[in-house]
């Protein structure tokens, strides 16, 4: 058994058993969650899934924003106790937010309240051909440590035996792609027309310099599909995404693939992408290239983007140190788009957690606009949905403060055999509504692709 640090203020320790492996697949980890939460998350090769809930922490609504990553850290100091950030491997927590304080959990997003994280009983990483695994318990701070010891190496060898079978082929089956009903809602084009035209003459009145707005696609297949399958389907088409998985309880699953980080923090060390601008993949790699140096030299694009670094360094500059950005944006090219990015850097305080640099954060230019008060307000007045999570910061945090966030895009949501997709777009002075249309629609394409290439349950 490992204790890890102090007990906790709610008289609990977490005890952990870990052990290490060669490569792995994640599927049959996943699947045998069963019931339980579970989630994966990943770039490249690298991902961490998790499954079960030692503990979940929760954050009803809120009048507004600022609070919910607070309340969270101090949820998790309470619960795990302070002598768990100075553990050489402090517990990791995995959830996210809804991209609005105050919202409500109803309809699609039933089992996603404001804030969400748990503390799994099961977690697998791998990077590459190594891997390790870590079961866990909250366990009373008098229990029985042979006792405690025995139920975890037990539960180990049951995890263990799981990975040991083969797996099922990874994201698709052999038969050939489902042909899905995924035409938009009639009066859906007329209505974008409108609400961008709407923002753009915001723009011009001078109430906002850019919006960024979003639409919906629903989508009913023929049959229930597998959401594991559909993310490793995800996850094996946009390897450069960070392509996540979360099902907080069964039947509510939320994935996409996110071209950016919101914030990446190891150490005193911040790091994000800010990601705006966009054009389409060409049709041959010369026609991608082309298109690549068309959208570098788009005023358009640099404007929007430009909007969303200076915005991100200005809050930085309140909460953080050498707080760096790129000169120059660069195009990152993903499977189905590209986009302008700009790295940037900060060093954080003795005291600052990606939690902390969330709050400062969120919502970036990229997903809601600026100024930021009158952008939420017009996005509350204009969309005619939920964003729920959409949007919103997903991703993990451990006790030392470290995590990796990302905002939920190129996403959807499933419920009851139901998938609601989402693709948003930043509106500013030069935007058209046709052709944030035609962007938003090449946004869906990562998840419709993974339904139409996944399996059924």
């Amino acid at each position: 058994m490992e204790p890890l640090g102090a007990p906790a203020a709610q008289g609990l320790r977490l005890a952990t058993r870990t052990a290490k492996l060669g490569a792995v697949r994640p599927e049959a980890f996943l699947r045998r969650a069963g019931q339980t939460p579970r989630g994966f998350w990943a770039r490249g090769r690298a991902w961490v899934a998790h499954a079960g809930a030692t503990k979940l922490l929760h954050v009803d609504r809120m009048p507004e924003a600022h609070g919910r990553m607070a309340a969270v850290w101090a949820d998790a100091v309470e619960v795990l106790g302070t002598g768990e950030r100075r553990a050489s491997a402090p517990p990791r927590l995995f959830g996210g937010f809804s991209f609005r304080a105050d919202h409500r959990p109803t309809g699609m997003w039933r089992g996603f309240p404001s804030g969400l994280f748990v503390l799994p009983a099961v977690e697998l990483e791998s990077r590459g051909d190594v891997s390790r695994v870590r079961v866990q318990r909250l366990v009373e701070a008098w229990a029985d440590p042979h006792e405690t010891d025995e139920a975890l190496e037990a539960e180990l060898e049951a995890v263990l035996s799981a990975l040991s079978r083969p797996a099922a082929a990874a994201g698709t089956s052999n038969r050939p792609p489902i042909d899905l009903p995924a035409a938009p809602a009639p009066g859906a084009r007329d209505a974008w027309r409108q609400v961008v035209n709407d923002a753009l003459d915001a723009i011009g009145r001078e109430y906002v310099s850019k919006v960024v707005l979003a639409r919906t696609l629903d989508v009913a297949p023929p049959e229930e599909l597998d959401p594991i399958a559909v993310t490793l389907a995800l996850w094996a088409d946009n390897p450069r995404a960070h392509v996540f998985l979360f099902e907080p309880e069964p039947g509510a699953t939320l994935l996409g693939a996110a071209p950016e980080t919101v914030a990446t923090v190891s150490g005193s060390d911040f790091h994000a992408t800010a990601v705006a601008g966009s054009v389409p993949l060409g049709s041959s790699p010369e026609e991608t290239a082309a298109l690549a140096e068309q959208l570098l030299a788009s005023r358009k694009d640099q404007l929007e983007h430009r909007f969303a670094v200076e915005d991100m360094v200005e809050r930085l500059e309140e909460i953080a140190a050498d707080v760096r950005a790129e000169w120059e944006p660069h195009v990152i090219t993903l499977s189905r788009i590209q986009h302008l990015e700009t790295r940037i850097r900060a060093r954080l305080p003795e005291e600052g957690t990606v939690l902390s640099a969330l709050q400062a954060l969120h919502p970036t230019p990229a997903v809601c606009g600026l100024p930021r008060d009158e952008a939420l307000a017009f996005i509350h007045a204009e969309e005619p949905f939920e964003r729920g999570w959409y949007a919103g910061p997903v991703g993990w945090f451990d006790l030392a403060g470290n995590g990796v966030f990302a905002p939920a895009l190129r996403c959807a949501v499933g419920r009851e055999g139901t998938w609601r997709l989402f693709a948003g777009a930043g509106i500013v002075a030069g935007s058209t509504p046709d052709a944030e249309w035609a962007e938003t629609g090449i946004k869906f394409e990562p998840v419709l692709r993974a339904l139409e290439a996944s399996r059924p349950v």
